[in-house]
């Protein structure tokens, strides 16, 4: 069976099924250096994994709704908050977010790096961040805008979206949001054969603004 035809559950536990850790532990830079400075609130993690990105907004001081697909990995991401002692800090969820989506709204909603090899209605989810947004809140986007270069060369010919693709795609209204960034930022990375390399991402930050009656 093609990965394009997989379910998503099963294919994201195998992908978190092993014995080592996927990946580095470590919080996203881009998440890092735009939330640093913000007073901590509500926060919603998309897609997180073995919990980084949720472990670092919670010892911040956030509450966080963190979501993944996989069941292996949200175990993985629960033990994680439980050693670090932040997982009074955090509601992990399993979502499958083509089917369904946490409930609430959020001071930040956060979707880093949201691909997938298995069907995901990629664009209807982040419409659907986007509406999770609570007035003030801050909806963040980070995801690749070009393949690492020690990527194959099937992966280099893959069209991947430029930040203002991913924006025109969520089809905001533009009364109701301030666009406080978008464009593309590089960052030091090491390939799964210890080599090194540059890798760009796209950043796409915005502010929901209060309705205007």
């Amino acid at each position: 069976m093609t990965d394009a035809v997989r379910d998503p559950r099963e294919f994201w536990d195998e992908f978190y099924g092993g014995d080592d850790p996927v990946w580095s532990g470590r919080v996203n830079v881009q998440l890092a250096e735009i939330t640093a400075d913000l007073a901590p609130g509500r926060a919603l993690d998309l897609g997180c994994g073995e919990g980084a990105d949720a472990i670092w907004l919670a010892e911040d001081g956030w509450q966080v709704v963190a979501v993944d697909v996989s069941a292996n990995a949200l175990e993985r991401a629960c033990a994680a908050a439980q050693e670090r002692q932040v997982i009074s800090r955090i509601c992990f969820e399993r979502h499958d977010l083509s089917t369904s989506f946490p409930a609430g709204r959020f001071d930040l909603v956060s979707a880093q790096f949201l691909h997938s090899p298995v069907p995901l209605e990629r664009e209807a989810v982040l419409r659907r961040a986007a509406d999770a947004v609570a007035v003030g809140g801050r909806l963040l986007i980070v995801d690749h805008a070009a393949a690492p270069p020690w990527a194959g060369e099937h992966v280099h010919e893959h069209h991947f979206a430029t930040a203002e693709e991913v924006l025109a795609g969520l089809t905001l209204d533009d009364a109701q949001w301030e666009l406080l960034r978008l464009g593309t930022a590089e960052r030091d990375a090491i390939g799964p054969d210890d080599q090194t390399g540059v890798l760009t991402d796209n950043v796409i930050l915005l502010r929901r603004k209060a309705t205007v009656r």
